[in-house]
């Protein structure tokens, strides 16, 4: 008999991250994407966002006005999803915008979109690995990379990279879930790793380790600011439509009509707002900047 999904451990392959986000992408589309903005991504509750909608659009407004861009810059979207990202920074700050992301499927819907916005000339979306991409050095203003940083099985290559292709004074801007310690026992384990296998995640690193890579890599100006009072609501509609839907989740499963991926994606929804109730992991943007 297969153990349920909740229990087993498994080192998360780029196959398996595609493969998520290919099963997965009814559901985000069903009980999360906002039409106009298609941001797999949580939202940034404050005086100006009050709705879900409006919050995930505001999250794109945070990160970039903490990463001061500017109109005709030119900004990589590090694993820009279906684009929702892309799209709002080149119609709301006038910028050029590369998005990669491994998933196919994803790059088909982006551009999809990108077409209905009548963007073609201004974003472009393509196919890539944000540890490893196809641009020169000095290449571009801004990397965006809003929790997709995660994904990346060793951190500190997405930002030797990031450093690479960024013109000097260039900025890096990133939300990410952070581990609050550096190792746990029992508990602290058992919630973080169900709920990031199940969302094809291997491991998140902590804000020290964040700090490290950074600083390697050779950037300056480095900060990291838990902004969890404002995801926190966001977190928690996740959870609360994941207990709704967790009996159908598991009869749908038991009959094999959900893949394991897509029950991996609701085991992930409820834990990781246990996790974070916990105190287990904390929402964070972090900024750093290349050299002048």
């Amino acid at each position: 008999m297969n153990k349920p999904i909740e229990n087993i451990t498994p080192h998360k392959s780029m196959t398996d991250i595609i493969r998520y986000y290919d099963h997965t992408q009814s559901d985000y589309g069903l009980l999360w994407l906002d039409k106009n903005n298609r941001a797999v991504h949580f939202g940034y509750y404050d005086e100006n966002a009050k709705k879900h909608h409006d919050a995930l659009a505001n999250l794109n407004r945070v990160l970039a006005d903490m990463a001061g861009i500017k109109e005709n810059e030119t900004v990589l979207d590090a694993g820009c999803g279906q684009g929702g990202s892309s799209v709002w920074l080149a119609e709301n700050r006038g910028v050029k915008v590369i998005g990669i992301t491994p998933v196919e499927s994803q790059v088909i819907a982006a551009n999809r979109f990108i077409d209905q916005k009548g963007l073609a000339g201004k974003v472009q979306v393509e196919i890539g690995n944000y540890t490893q991409t196809r641009f020169a050095d000095n290449s571009f203003d801004v990397v965006w990379a809003c929790e997709s940083l995660c994904h990346a099985d060793k951190k500190e290559e997405f930002y030797r990279e990031a450093y690479r292709i960024l013109k000097p004074g260039g900025r890096l801007i990133a939300a990410e879930y952070i581990r609050s310690e550096d190792s746990y026992h029992d508990e602290g384990d058992t919630l973080l790793t169900q709920w990031l296998h199940g969302w094809s995640i291997n491991s998140i690193d902590s804000e020290e380790q964040h700090h490290s890579h950074a600083k390697q890599s050779g950037f300056e100006k480095i900060t990291i600011r838990d902004v969890t009072e404002n995801t926190e609501p966001s977190l928690r509609v996740l959870y609360r439509l994941s207990i709704i839907l967790k009996p159908l989740g598991y009869f749908l499963r038991f009959f094999r009509i959900r893949s394991e991926y897509q029950h991996g994606n609701l085991i992930g929804s409820l834990r990781q707002y246990q996790a974070l109730k916990k105190g287990f992991w904390f929402y964070g943007i972090i900024s750093a900047q290349k050299s002048g």
